[in-house]
This record gives structure tokens, sequence and C-alpha cells, in this order.
């Protein structure tokens, strides 16, 4: 590859415009925030117009879902109101006159934690979100894998529990217990952040939170462990901030639950790439799209520019 491609990360907050070389390294950035500006047309101009003249090999488009891919749609992200029905591929195809890619933002991290970070090297690969909400993107046998609708990996929509904090839209889902909002409604309305704080200064309670926590971590590890058989399972934000409240827990969870031989087969490891996810995971899907199946060794430059 030659040239560089462009990732437009677009988020509840913020939206950020990057541009990347073919090691992974951001040359440019600009970013504006999402509640700045009442029309998605409005925002994406805004980022467009102070960009550099170059004109970039293809641009990769993440963003949270519900979406479909393969027409380039975004439907109705629930973070994004009135973001219903976007053309967003064909509308920045019109304006650049270069192909467009998109994939919800679970795929995107995946694709870029198995490129450049945690999952670098491994055949079959599954990324856990863990943030704001609960989800997976797959790498299945060196490939990407989104299911018909877009809607593989969703597993923060498994109920885990008959009661319990609601995730997903679903009481004693796995996302009502592994996520930010569901750690706070564990705790009592306490932020994810605010836990892990106190927690570290000594609070018992807070440490009880996230070991229960940890343990539906576990049961959902094993379960992803024994149907998808992955190499690497990688788990991004809380965890990989937090690692030392969840591994113990989860992993002891996950082998006593996994088949022996699954478990003894698979690594689970905290997210490599850090604040720069976002970005580097949006390029990535314009590598992605454009057919780039091989890709230089070492972790991607997360440097700004």
């Amino acid at each position: 590859m030659s040239g560089t491609v462009w990732g437009l990360d677009i988020g509840g907050t913020k939206c950020a415009l990057v541009a990347a070389d073919e090691y992974g390294s951001i040359r440019w950035r600009r970013q504006l925030a999402t509640a700045d500006y009442r029309r998605w047309e409005e925002l994406l101009d805004a980022l467009l117009i102070d960009t550099p003249s170059e004109t970039p090999l293809a641009v990769g488009v993440s963003c949270g879902g519900p979406l479909d891919s393969k027409r380039g749609v975004i439907l109705s992200p629930p973070n994004l109101p009135g973001w219903d029905d976007v053309p967003i591929t064909d509308w920045l195809t019109e304006r650049l006159g270069v192909p467009v890619f998109l994939q919800n933002d679970a795929n995107a991290c995946a694709l870029a934690e198995w490129r450049y970070g945690a999952g670098k090297g491994c055949g079959s690969m599954v990324f856990l979100t863990f943030g704001t909400g609960f989800g997976a993107g797959l790498i299945l046998d060196g490939r990407l894998y989104t299911g018909i609708t877009d809607m593989a990996g969703e597993v923060g929509h498994v109920r885990a529990a008959r009661t319990g904090p609601v995730g997903y839209g679903k009481a004693g889902s796995y996302e009502g217990f592994c996520s930010g909002g569901g750690i706070a409604q564990l705790s009592g309305g306490v932020s994810a952040k605010e836990v892990v704080r106190l927690a570290d200064s000594g609070d018992r309670a807070m440490r009880r939170v996230l070991t229960r926590s940890a343990r539906y971590l576990g049961r959902c590890l094993a379960m992803l462990i024994d149907t998808l058989n992955p190499e690497r399972i990688v788990i991004g934000s809380i965890y990989a901030r937090a690692e030392r409240y969840f591994a113990g827990e989860a992993l002891r969870i996950a082998k006593a639950e996994s088949h022996p031989l699954s478990w003894k087969a698979c690594q689970i490891l905290p997210a490599a790439l850090g604040d720069a996810i976002g970005d580097i995971a949006a390029v990535t899907v314009a590598m992605n799209g454009l057919g780039k199946t091989e890709y230089p060794h070492g972790r991607a430059d997360a440097r700004r520019a």
C-alpha cells in the first residue's frame, strides 16, 4: 500500500477523522464534539473542511450499531439521536471519490487489535469491548465474521441471570454485569471509574462489586471458549485499565467452566492499543476493505501528528 487511508470514528460525544500510513501510524487528526452539530451532514462537512488536500486510498468508518455494513448505512444507534438510516458510505464516496467501508465499533476494534495489538499473529480471536457497553468482535479463521445482519458477537444481550442489572435492554444480561453502566448499577450509582478508584483505596464494598462483575465475565469467557474455540480473547476498556480486579476471578471461573482442551488453547489478554484504539480501528476498517491481508510486524504507532 502506498499513500494514506482515512478513518472516521463516530461516537456519541465526539467524532474523529484521522489519516494513517500502512503501518498504522497516525499522520494527522481532526476531532469535533458530536453534540455541537444538529445534523450529521453538518458535522461531517465541518470535519472535512480543514483536511489536507491529499486524496486517501479509502476511508473506514467505525460507529456504534445497529448498522448495515453491506449497504453502508448507519441505522439508529442509541447514542446518536437523529442518525437514522444515514447513507454514510455513499455520502463520503460522493465527496471524496474513493471507496468507503463501514463496520460497527466492536468489529472495528477487533480488526485493530488483531492487526496491531494483543491479537497480532493469531488466526482466531474474540475482542470484548467491556466499556459503555459489552459486545464482541469476531475474527474467525483469519476473517472478520459479522453475521447475516451485522449482529454477530452481541454477547451483551445474552441473559446471564434471571434478575440483575439492566444492560442492552435486558435485566440480568452480560452487559448488565460487565459494562460501565452495569457496574454503576451494582455499586448503587457509583461510576465504574470511581469504583476502581475506591477499590484502589481499600474500599471492600467496591472490591466486591468488581469481583461480582468478574465472575460473570468468567462465565461469558467460558461460553465463548466452548462455542468458538478461539486462540485468543482480548478484552478492552474497563478490563484493560483494571485487570488486577478482574483477571484472577474471571480466569478462575472460565477455567472451571470451559472444556479443558479449549481452555488450554486460549490466551486471555488485555487490549494493547489503549486510548488510540478508536482511531486505529477506523483506519483498519479501510485497510480491511481494500483487501490488505499482509500487515507489517510491530504495533501501531499511536502518536498524534
